[in-house]
């Protein structure tokens, strides 16, 4: 761990860590908890989704997660391979995933399908990270056609693992770590549970992490991004989606304790069998 570095008589734990009190971090999670509550899928021009509401879910993941990530960190250490990752603090980034290996892997394996997921769920601007490009014209609208891709010099600005906003209130640099590994893996559990990044998908996801860590950000999510679905989503979440996400989260072992690094050729399937996800409903999200 870097050395502590004292700030104002509070100690700044790692690099970007922001001490904060007791008092600061209950108005910062109200602040942040009203933000996300009025507009729970803020975007931007050109339906680019607004910096504002990711940042806004983060910091009350970090202002509210005194009890949950403790327990997670726990889990964590009790399981030969959890407390591995612990101990290993790998990262999921762009700068360390090999993408035309991962692309060239068989379908149905975690590290093709969670490639796959990446290349339906971004666009693209011109800030420097590698991401995939079909087609040069596909640049004005932001989409990625379903052609054979290549990897080039762009910004992802939807979804990949950079776009995660790194920790920064979180008092403990251990459980800093932590968060960070939640937040990371999260489109693998996209790619695990077969949810797009709709609202629909984004609000199944939700129930399953919420089960799954018990965190009060997860629990809002899956509480409150359904108000602004249609009658007919609803009707599906409610009777299909939200059961089968339930029912998973509880029987599934905890979702951090896999090295998801060192299981790129393993099948989806296999790995939902592993962790104790059930397979997903034959319903369109």
């Amino acid at each position: 761990m870097e050395e502590e570095v004292e700030m104002e008589g509070w100690h700044q734990l790692y690099p970007g860590h922001i001490p904060t009190s007791p008092l600061q971090k209950v108005l910062l999670a109200a602040g942040s908890a009203v933000m996300a509550l009025c507009d729970p899928y803020r975007h931007g021009k050109a339906g680019e989704r607004s910096a504002c509401h990711p940042h806004m879910v983060a910091v009350l993941g970090e202002t509210t997660g005194c009890l949950a990530l403790p327990n997670l960190r726990d889990k964590m250490k009790n399981h030969p391979e959890g407390y591995r990752i612990l101990r290993e603090r790998p990262r999921i980034r762009l700068s360390t995933l090999d993408m035309a290996r991962l692309q060239g892997l068989p379908d149905g394996s975690l590290g093709r399908e969670y490639v796959r997921f990446l290349e339906n769920n971004v666009s693209v601007g011109f800030h420097g990270v590698q991401i995939p490009v079909a087609d040069p014209c596909a640049w004005s609208t932001g989409e990625i056609g379903a052609t054979e891709l290549s990897w080039t010099s762009l910004d992802l600005q939807k979804v990949s693992p950079d776009t995660r906003m790194p920790p920064k209130f979180v008092d403990d640099e251990e459980l800093a770590y932590v968060i960070q590994r939640y937040r990371e893996v999260h489109d693998l559990m996209h790619t695990l549970l077969g949810m797009p990044t709709n609202m629909l998908g984004e609000v199944v996801v939700k129930w399953f992490e919420a089960i799954q860590t018990g965190l009060p950000m997860c629990v809002l999510g899956a509480a409150f991004g359904p108000v602004r679905l249609s009658t007919r989503k609803l009707q599906v979440l409610a009777t299909e989606l939200v059961p089968w996400a339930i029912r998973s989260g509880l029987n599934a072992s905890c979702v951090l304790n896999i090295y998801y690094e060192q299981r790129w050729e393993q099948p989806v399937e296999s790995l939902r069998e592993e962790l104790g996800i059930f397979p997903p409903p034959a319903v369109r999200v």
